[in-house]
């Protein structure tokens, strides 16, 4: 009788250890804002910091059935296998049976509760959970082959703007809180190559391009994202600001972003991640919520520029099945290139008036050192005058198309004028910044001919600051930091990739940025790579 009660206790024990019990309790944040409200920067003096409109308990609801049976000590036992290993070497751990694809999606969901769930570490990271993540991790593996697709089985993260069939997609809107969606192109292709769809994360809601001022990384429905090198002390960068510090905190494999100008970069940079924005039209628009047409483009944010090259050509399509992707190249293997790449003979632009940056200096000087050949260039002044104008143009007609060809039926809005309607009608929860930029739409007032010499404008100009050294150097790509010149880069419809670079004296991370020619970012990523090797790669932020 004796050992019948141990043995009861030892086992409801070890089933308490297994079902973690996860909830959030909203707290006041009042003395945390005071001690922001005097932050040298405008956009980290936050009015608030916990969403008003999401109930972080969904959240729980979505990951607690899917750890049954994971344990305290499967997430430490598990760790080493993991925790800022790239992709190939945990497919390796696959291979020698030291890791599942479930135990891997189920050690993410895990890392998620315990970070997200306390309140000295959260980041307002993510948005919503895949309920169905683990089962379909527990497929792939049954079906696994020699052949697959490297991002088979890695669970991936989506910006909240891209649509996915299993999750709303909200843009951070409360008015688009049910918002359900068959899945978007790029979420297609990621999961036709067995990528799992892990959730969503937080981002500036509508992209950054709701209000005017306002910090980046805000949305109604998630709240406000911390950076996870310096909460409340750094800023995250935006509009992808959800997937850049889920990545930096450790949270999914790989993660989803999208930019009109500078909304990769800037995240990316600011969380020591990998962040590629491709030549327009080399990645899919269909079923994302967008700002511009003309501009906008998906694109990977990751830890290292192999697992960038990886989610880069998964999120591909086969040639010509993309809609908007007339020119595109053909689907490549990416990453089979780069470890043999090298900076020796590159001919890299260096931008005079960044010189004075220290992290900056020191990567050209170790460039130079390594055989690189680095030119000095001062920027032409150039006429971006408008751009503001140009967005709100194409948002007015683009948003309306999307609402009509991606997004649910049900949906009570129909464009931009209807949504500021539904934001007047609760200004605290719904818009506490404002809309300030949603507002200049309904104010602007351009003819189709002004529209279409702006955009040509713009787009000449753009390729004309880029082209000027480009062509007097015969460049392979210019340097910039983080997303400085991202406007250039998005009117011209280059492509970038930033890589981390190093810290500032008080932690801050920031990016070398390498800016190439239309439908380069095979050669970008060789250059991302060969930097990467000789820079040293990112530093985990302590912590997580």
């Amino acid at each position: 009788m004796k050992y019948s009660i141990l043995f009861v206790f030892l086992f409801l024990l070890i089933s308490c250890q297994s079902q973690r019990s996860i909830s959030w309790s909203p707290y006041d944040e009042a003395a945390e804002l005071a001690e922001n409200a005097d932050h040298p920067s405008s956009r980290l003096r936050y009015k608030l910091l916990q969403s008003r409109v999401m109930d972080k308990n969904t959240l729980w609801k979505s990951i607690t059935p899917q750890l049954k049976g994971f344990t305290a000590s499967d997430y430490e036992q598990l760790k080493p296998l993991i925790l800022d290993q790239d992709i190939f070497t945990m497919q390796k751990h696959v291979e020698e049976g030291k890791l599942s694809y479930e135990k891997l999606t189920q050690w993410y969901l895990y890392r998620i509760s315990l970070f997200e769930n306390d309140k000295e570490k959260y980041l307002n990271a993510i948005i919503s959970i895949n309920p169905d993540a683990v089962a379909r991790a527990r497929k792939l593996d049954e079906t696994r082959t020699t052949s697959s697709h490297p991002i088979y089985g890695m669970p991936v993260l989506l910006k909240d703007n891209v649509n996915f069939a299993g999750i709303p997609t909200t843009a951070g809107a409360q008015v688009f809180q049910n918002n359900r969606t068959e899945d978007a192109f790029i979420t297609k292709s990621i999961k036709e190559k067995g990528g799992i769809i892990l959730g969503k994360t937080n981002l500036s809601e509508w992209a950054n391009y709701l209000c005017l001022g306002c910090p980046n990384g805000y949305s109604a429905v998630g709240g406000q994202t911390l950076n996870a090198y310096g909460r409340k002390q750094f800023d995250t960068g935006g509009s992808s600001s959800g997937s850049g510090a889920a990545m930096a905190a450790g949270y999914a494999a790989a993660a989803v972003g999208t930019e009109t100008s500078g909304s990769i970069l800037s995240p990316s940079s600011q969380s020591s991640l990998v962040g590629l924005k491709p030549t327009i039209g080399v990645l899919s628009q269909d079923g994302i919520v967008p700002i511009s047409s003309t501009l906008d483009t998906p694109g990977p944010m990751t830890r290292s520029v192999l697992d960038n090259a990886i989610l880069l050509s998964a999120m591909k399509g086969k040639k010509g099945a993309e809609t908007s992707n007339v020119g595109s190249p053909q689907v490549v293997n990416f990453w089979e290139v780069l470890k043999e790449s090298s900076v020796k003979g590159l001919r890299l632009g260096v931008n005079k008036n960044y010189l004075e940056d220290g992290e900056y200096a020191a990567a050209i000087a170790k460039l130079r050192a390594a055989g690189a050949e680095l030119f000095e260039f001062e920027p032409i002044d150039v006429d971006f005058d408008g751009f503001g104008n140009f967005l709100s143009a194409d948002m007015a007609k683009d948003l309306p198309a999307y609402i009509k060809n991606f997004g649910d039926k049900s949906l009570k809005v129909a464009n931009v004028a209807d949504i500021v309607d539904y934001n007047l009608k609760d200004t605290l929860v719904r818009i506490p910044y404002g809309q300030g930029r949603f507002s200049g739409i309904l104010d602007l007032d351009l003819s189709p001919e002004e529209y279409t010499t702006l955009k040509k404008r713009l787009h000449d100009e753009g390729k004309r600051f880029l082209e000027a050294p480009m062509r007097e150097f015969k460049l392979d790509a210019i340097l910039s930091i983080n997303n400085y010149g991202a406007g250039a880069a998005a009117v011209a419809q280059y492509p970038c990739l930033t890589v981390p670079m190093g810290y500032t004296a008080e932690g801050e991370p920031k990016g070398l940025t390498f800016v190439g020619r239309p439908y380069t970012e095979g050669r970008l990523l060789e250059m991302g790579a060969a930097f990467e090797r000789l820079n040293g790669g990112r530093v985990r932020p302590a912590g997580y």
